[in-house]
Order: C-alpha cells, then structure tokens, then sequence
C-alpha cells in the first residue's frame, strides 16, 4: 500500500492585463493599462460596451470592445447597471478575460503579468498495487490555468516547487518528474513525495 498525496492549484492574476500597442500620443508601442471604466454608447435600440485602457505615459486611451450593435434588451440588466456605474470588480473581470484581449486582438504584455498560485485543496488517499505489494508514495500536483495564461509548464512547476526552471527539466529527463497530462488550461505532474517544498 502507497499513500498519494493530491494537491490543486488554480493560477490567478494578480490584476488586469497590461496591453502592448502602439500609442499615437507618443508615437512609438507603449503599455496600455485598464482605467476600470466603461463607455456605454446607445445608437437607437442598439448599444456598443467598451472598456476603457489608457497609455501609462500619455493616457492617450484604447477602447475594448465588449458588446457590439448589441440589443440592449439582451444585455442583463444587472450588468449594464454595472456598465453605467463603471463597477470596478466587473472591470477587473473583463480585464482578465482572454477571450476580450483575443476578440480585440489586443497583445497582452507576458512580461508584466503578476499571478498566484491559489491552493485549492490537499488530499491524501491509499493506493493498493494490484499484486498486493507496496507502491511509491508520490505526490499529484494538478495546476488550473483557466485564465489561459502562456505560462510553460516547467515554469509552473518550478514557482510552486521553489526550484529553478533547469531543476525542473533535471527531474524530467532523470524520471524523478513525470507529465501525465498537458492541456492547454491544465497540467498533472507526478514527483516523490519528498521533493515538494510547500
């Protein structure tokens, strides 16, 4: 019998995205960085939703589109109250939404993106070998990139470990670290149990 020790990590932003793009104030790319405000504008019964970023250096602004020629009836009326009162959570929200940056095609700085790593549960279970003798004690690390996040998997590894990203890649080739999945907005890895830090 081997214990196998599971622990679920969620990678979460810090804060909103920082945008790459060339700003026609200072006439070179620049970082464009969220306001936390909205632009509601009503052409009849139809309504564009922006977001609002700003040029760190000259504020020349960049509007992100949200909702586009879209029935104001099919907007929850909850939401657009928050568009109007230009609700800061809901600007936090949409300023961590891929999907906006890539509908906007707007290049998101990976050099400025500050994230955690959120411990979501630790469990612990028995693992029994079919042939009734003892297993490996081993530890499951599954990381959650639900935000999409270009983050390599070594490198996530390695920050919740503490290592270094060329320990990591050690591991792998000795057979000390094993992938037993890599998805886009998912990892598992397995590791002896003594290796994890936290």
């Amino acid at each position: 019998m081997s214990y196998c020790r599971i622990v679920e990590y969620e990678i979460v932003p810090k804060e909103s995205f920082s945008v790459i793009r060339g700003c026609a104030g200072c006439c070179r790319k620049t970082n464009f960085i969220n306001t936390k405000k909205f632009r509601v504008n009503a052409n009849g019964s139809k309504l564009d939703v922006w977001l609002i970023y700003q040029c760190e250096t000259c504020r020349h602004t960049l509007n992100l589109t949200i909702y586009e020629r879209k029935k104001a009836s099919s907007i929850p009326k909850e939401e657009y109250d928050c568009f109007l009162r230009n609700e800061e959570e809901l600007a936090e929200k949409y300023g961590r939404d891929m999907s906006l940056f890539q509908k906007n095609k707007a290049e998101i700085d990976l050099e400025r993106l500050n994230y955690d790593f959120v411990k979501q549960c630790d469990t612990t279970y028995c693992e029994e070998r079919e042939d009734g003798g003892a297993g490996e004690d081993g530890l499951v690390l599954n990381v959650h990139n639900t935000y999409g996040l270009k983050i390599r998997p070594e490198k996530q590894i390695a920050e919740i470990l503490g290592m270094s990203r060329s320990q990591v890649q050690k591991m792998l080739q000795e057979g000390e670290l094993h992938w037993e999945a890599v998805q886009p907005q998912a990892i598992s890895v397995r590791i002896s149990e003594q290796i994890f830090r936290r």
